[in-house]
């Protein structure tokens, strides 16, 4: 048994750690709420972002699509050679060059025939036969990958040693790809902060049941914040999309709670996110790859460009049959995220910066992360 003396020693040594705590957790506070506010963070351009579904640039067409308040143009040309991308707007009269035509491996303005072709030269002005006349527009380094149009909206010469990301498991046929691209109306942070943070699932109660997240740790490194988790049921049914990845579980809620044998890790490799789940013998059954792209110069609202990839059951064809299910599960799941990170976005633009208290470490060193990784926005002109 303790003497009095050493009871009142440990009451002492509690009483000081509890404030101790206390103290590292009040400056932490005032750090993020007196540091640099992350909704005025941008992306950093130096980095390949998709801009378009390879699907949904046709030969001989050009599409328009935005970056941080740019506007720009993917062109595929009729004659077979690889796509480019140019500034979305004729070096003439600013006219978007997407609603011209794609003619051979140039695109014309709509307006009077001015062509450039993938360097961005002006290569003819139809009404003056004379060379060199038109002025150029700007380029972007652009490439494909896992049926994605990438663009490297920075500094062109960075893009020849800067990898193009490659999304794990998107062209593994043993895996079966969902293709997403949400519009969501937030700074993009909100949307890393929401994936990354476990502990929201009472909001998807009504879609996973009473299931709690049990935190397992988190690494972090220069370019990377990752956190991992398992999970318990504590009652409500199995959701089929989740018997469909992980199979049954055994059903025993009486006694204790249910535990996931499976491990979710979610991991921000700036600017990317990603969302692995592996099974009890360390296999993969499930990966998301999405990268949001910020569509204005104040970039509050957000394109979302995500690879959902699931692995075939041994079965292959009762994957094809429930498809449609795991659909619907996860869209469900992500408007409920949705209306969650427009809400805070909404409540930030209303009180003029962030007034709330993070108190989850994870969520504290990605903030680190995107803040030191970002670049300052541009105010709008």
């Amino acid at each position: 048994m303790l003497t009095q003396q050493e009871s009142r020693e440990n009451q002492a040594a509690e009483v000081q750690g509890d404030a101790e705590q206390r103290a590292a957790t009040v400056t932490s506070e005032l750090y993020h709420r007196t540091g640099p506010d992350l909704r005025r963070v941008g992306l950093n351009p130096d980095f390949w972002y998709p801009v378009a579904w390879s699907k949904k640039v046709k030969p001989g067409k050009a599409f328009a699509t935005r970056f941080a308040g740019d506007p720009i143009v993917i062109v595929r040309p009729d004659d077979g050679s690889p796509i480019y991308a140019l500034e979305d707007r004729c070096a003439h009269r600013q006219v978007p060059l997407s609603k011209g035509a794609v003619d051979g491996d140039v695109v014309r303005c709509c307006y009077h025939g001015w062509s450039f072709d993938r360097k961005g030269s002006c290569v003819t002005v139809p009404y003056l036969n004379k060379p060199g006349v038109g002025r150029g527009v700007k380029t972007y380094p652009c490439q494909e990958r896992s049926g994605l149009i990438f663009i490297f909206p920075g500094d062109p010469e960075l893009a020849k040693t800067v990898p193009v990301p490659v999304p794990c498991q998107a062209d593994n046929p043993e895996f079966k790809t969902r293709h997403f691209d949400p519009l969501v109306n937030c700074h993009y942070s909100f949307m890393h902060e929401n994936l990354m943070d476990m502990n929201h699932q009472f909001l998807h109660r009504k879609q996973m049941g009473q299931i709690t997240a049990r935190f397992m740790g988190q690494s972090k490194g220069e370019n990377f914040v990752e956190a991992s988790y398992s999970f318990a049921r504590k009652g409500g049914d199995q959701p089929l999309a989740e018997r469909l990845i992980f199979g049954k579980h055994d059903k025993n809620m009486d006694v204790k709670d249910q535990p996931v044998d499976e491990i979710v890790t979610i991991r921000t490799t700036y600017p990317y996110q990603t969302l692995q789940i592996r099974d009890k013998d360390g296999d993969f059954v499930m990966d998301l790859w999405v990268a949001y792209v910020p569509l204005g110069k104040d970039e509050t609202a957000t394109q979302s460009y995500g690879l959902l990839s699931v692995k075939r059951p041994k079965w292959k064809f009762l994957l094809d049959l429930a498809w449609p299910v795991l659909g619907i599960f996860t869209n469900r799941i992500f408007m409920e995220d949705k209306e969650i990170v427009e809400m805070e976005q909404q409540a930030w633009k209303e009180l003029g910066g962030d007034h709330n208290v993070e108190v989850f470490p994870v969520v504290r060193n990605l903030r680190e992360l995107l803040i030191r990784s970002g670049v300052p926005l541009q105010a709008e002109s």
